[in-house]
């Protein structure tokens, strides 16, 4: 009996001026721009040693910017000036602006360097969203 899988689909990627609240499944291969730690808090000597991490990261490519939280092994991986693919991000709301993540359920790879010129006049995390309850 032969195998009936079917072939992997090759991933859709995104530009960032197409990201929108509330959406996920992304794949971008984005610049880092610039990185800042936000949150540091464990014991890396502790009994679990455990540490939480968060970095906001500037990503970009040539369509625009926006804010990326990485959280603990992916804030390793972040350095500015390289490049990265994103797979399976989504779009999180922080203060009604958006922030670009990668939970479990996806993956922060890094990639050769991109030819692109990263356009950071165009930044979609600035964009302020106010969620409005739509009456039926």
């Amino acid at each position: 009996m032969a195998d009936t899988k079917p072939g992997l689909r090759k991933p859709a990627f995104t530009k960032v001026d197409q990201l929108r609240p509330g959406t996920s499944g992304h794949n971008v291969t984005v610049k880092i721009v610039s990185t800042k730690m936000v949150l540091q808090k464990g014991r890396a000597d502790g009994p679990q040693a455990r540490q939480m991490r968060i970095s906001e990261c500037v990503v970009g490519d040539e369509t625009g910017i926006v804010v990326f939280t990485a959280r603990n092994d992916q804030v390793d991986l972040l350095k500015e000036g390289t490049t990265v693919t994103l797979r399976n991000a989504k779009i999180d709301m922080y203060k009604g602006s958006m922030r670009l993540a990668v939970d479990k359920w996806g993956r922060v790879e890094v990639t050769e360097p991109a030819s692109f010129k990263v356009k950071e006049d165009t930044n979609m995390s600035l964009i302020e969203y106010e969620l409005v309850n739509a009456v039926e």
